[in-house]
């Protein structure tokens, strides 16, 4: 398989998981999708994206979670349960390992920016030109 047409079926692949990253995986059914047995498809996985697809969906999990922590008010056992973890416990042991903290602790971080990060790290406030030909911060 040619390595274009093979990332963009591993892309689409991926896709897949992230329209149902709340459900169980099922190697041999993403196999399926990209056309390769589960262990040629485990190893151009990995090769191609750097992570393993339970370590994918893992992250994938944990960054929804953490959203959800800081944009609602929903319990961290509701989080859990929609993000695809029936254990509180795992869900948190998974959390901390990926995050570095514990979701009450990423919640206490407040709410999320109304812009990404990386935009506001790009653009940061805009300027605004005063009468006297200086510029000024935006209030």
């Amino acid at each position: 398989m040619a390595t274009e047409s093979r990332t963009r079926t591993l892309l689409r692949t991926r896709d897949v998981m992230d329209r149902h990253f709340n459900e169980p995986l099922d190697v041999a059914e993403l196999a399926t999708i990209a056309h390769l047995s589960p262990s040629h498809f485990l190893r151009q996985f990995k090769l191609t994206f750097g992570e393993t697809p339970h370590q994918y969906l893992y992250r994938r999990r944990i960054e929804r979670a953490g959203t959800l922590l800081r944009s609602t008010s929903r319990s961290v056992t509701d989080i859990a349960h929609e993000v695809g973890y029936e254990s509180l416990g795992t869900f948190t042991r998974t959390f901390t390992k990926l995050m570095g903290h514990s979701p009450l602790q990423h919640r206490a971080l407040g709410p999320l920016p109304l812009a990404p990060g990386c935009w506001i790290m790009a653009n940061g406030r805009p300027t605004q030109v005063n009468l006297h030909g200086g510029t000024t911060e935006a209030q």
